[in-house]
């Protein structure tokens, strides 16, 4: 039996199509078509097929017929079935059908992830489902896809969506997940693990922002950025206004990948493996974006209320404060007080800025705790305002005890920034090297017997494409360019010990310069790999 239900929006004539659509009542259904359709042949048609159970030949020949009439129509909610004989005929080719997604209850699930646009949810052992806020959402599932497809390509460990569900009046992307188990609740019920989370969270956040991506693969989120300072002027003080907005604009454009959204919950350990999720945010941009996202993440939206944090991530605001205190060090490369501080200013302004617009656009002016919340952040906001001369930071320092120990931590600093200039294995083999020469030099001699402070800093400038690399200490003046080149040539007998470090650093290197100045060693090596 088949049975025709027809409806009229102002924007489309619906029609619900049950049952069976054979050679006995193809005729009947056409009638019943052309009946509802009369007067209203120039508006979109959208079928449901959700309950139509078979279509032969005769029901295919209505459908096309209805096509040739109504250029604008689309079959939603098809069965496998019924959608094989469609593709198999062409027809997803002529118009847009679309399958029938399966239904899944999010009812009692844990929550493992929740972001701008979703939120995740654990709905067995193996899988997640990510629940989108829109319920309108498979477009926005379809360009998550695409750019987690964009990240995977370029090395980014992630998830890929591999079936669309129904979840209540959304959509949702399920994803295999074999028992993982979020950074969000490692830290929560295992705070012995801090440390390791900050080494794998840094560790990831770098390889995401040492991530160049072709040019319009990804969204730029300083033109987001540029919208929310544009929104702030309203709601500043004239000066501080016109400031915010001529500080955004004078972030550069950057190519390089950000996440957007890089919390804790978006970091999953499934079994060995660290896994980036929550994709829909990706974008390309300058860091200073980055951060201050994370700020907000774990402190921002937490500063007047400290409870927030604890719902949101599940663990305390003195825990959110040391994480994300660590990872900001750990990212920058040191632990000097005044840079970090420095470094953090200048996100919380963007972060201040996203978070009173966010507010203010979900009536956070209408109520008494959402009005101290934005005076509390503009206030802040304010103040930075004043202080604050350019939005840009360095991550190109690391400052470290100088000792043999980290040798390990300074090849793998000046390895990151070779990577993303593509630098090739044997020029940095040869950086490599004469930067342990270096290293261990400033680490045995400079504060001997006691230990101190280096500082070492990577520059690369264009055309060609030099890399710098200088050392700082604050040891005992030692100027290694004056000491003798060893005779290479004698006999094994008849040489000197030492003095070949520095010997095949000027070799190896294009140049080796230094200078003692403000009470400080400053040796730099450049080597053009270009």
């Amino acid at each position: 039996m088949n049975e025709i239900k027809g409806t009229v929006t102002d924007t489309a004539v619906q029609i619900a199509l049950s049952g069976r659509i054979d050679s006995n009542n193809a005729h009947s259904v056409e009638e019943e078509i052309v009946q509802l359709m009369t007067g209203k042949e120039k508006m979109p048609v959208i079928i449901d097929a959700q309950n139509l159970e078979y279509i032969s030949s005769a029901g295919l020949r209505v459908l096309l017929h209805l096509k040739k009439t109504n250029s604008d129509l689309c079959i939603q909610n098809v069965s496998s079935e019924v959608y094989e004989i469609l593709d198999m005929t062409g027809f997803t080719q002529m118009m847009t059908v679309e399958k029938a997604y399966r239904v899944v209850s999010v009812e009692g699930c844990e929550e493992i992830g929740r972001g701008a646009n979703g939120t995740i949810y654990r709905i067995d052992q193996d899988n997640v489902v990510k629940v989108y806020n829109n319920a309108d959402a498979l477009a926005d599932i379809q360009h998550e896809r695409e750019v987690a497809r964009v990240a995977l390509v370029l090395g980014i460990p992630t998830a890929i969506s591999y079936d669309v569900v129904r979840v209540g009046n959304s959509y949702g992307s399920v994803f295999e997940l074999l028992n993982a188990s979020s950074f969000s609740k490692i830290l929560s019920t295992q705070p012995e693990k801090m440390d390791w989370c900050v080494k794998e969270y840094t560790d990831m956040l770098k390889k995401i922002h040492g991530t160049v991506v072709p040019e319009g693969k990804l969204p730029d989120i300083r033109e987001t950025v540029i919208g929310w300072a544009e929104f702030m002027r309203d709601y500043l003080p004239k000066a501080e206004g016109e400031k915010l907005v001529s500080l955004v604009r004078a972030v550069p454009q950057d190519n390089h990948m950000i996440h957007g959204d890089y919390h804790t919950k978006n970091l999953e350990l499934q079994e060995d493996e660290v896994l980036l999720i929550d994709m829909d945010t990706l974008a390309v941009g300058h860091p200073i974006f980055e951060l201050a996202s994370m700020f907000n993440s774990f402190i921002g939206y937490s500063e007047y209320d400290h409870e927030t944090v604890k719902r949101f991530q599940g663990f305390d605001f003195a825990t959110s404060t040391t994480f994300w205190k660590k990872v900001l060090a750990a990212y920058l490369g040191t632990d000097n007080a005044k840079k970090l501080e420095e470094v953090e200013n200048k996100a919380r302004i963007i972060g201040y800025a996203r978070m009173i617009r966010r507010s203010i656009r979900r009536n956070g002016l209408e109520t008494e705790a959402g009005r101290a919340e934005i005076e509390l952040w503009k206030k802040e906001l304010i103040e930075l305002l004043q202080k604050t001369d350019t939005l840009l930071f360095t991550r190109n320092e690391l400052e470290i005890a100088a000792e043999s120990d980290n040798l390990p931590q300074v090849l793998s600093f000046i390895e990151e920034h070779l990577n993303e200039v593509d630098c090739p294995p044997k020029t940095q083999m040869q950086i490599s090297v004469a930067a342990e020469e270096i290293f261990i030099n400033i680490a045995n001699y400079a504060y001997a017997p006691k230990v101190g402070k280096a500082t070492v800093r990577v520059e690369v400038l264009d055309e060609p494409i030099t890399v710098t690399i200088t050392f700082m200490d604050n040891g005992i003046p030692f100027d290694p360019t004056k000491k003798a080149d060893p005779n290479v040539s004698l006999p094994a007998e008849e040489r000197d010990i030492g003095g070949l470090g520095i010997f095949m650093t000027k070799k190896m290197m294009d140049d080796v310069i230094y200078e003692y100045r403000d009470g400080k060693n400053i040796l730099k090596i450049e080597k053009n790999i270009q």
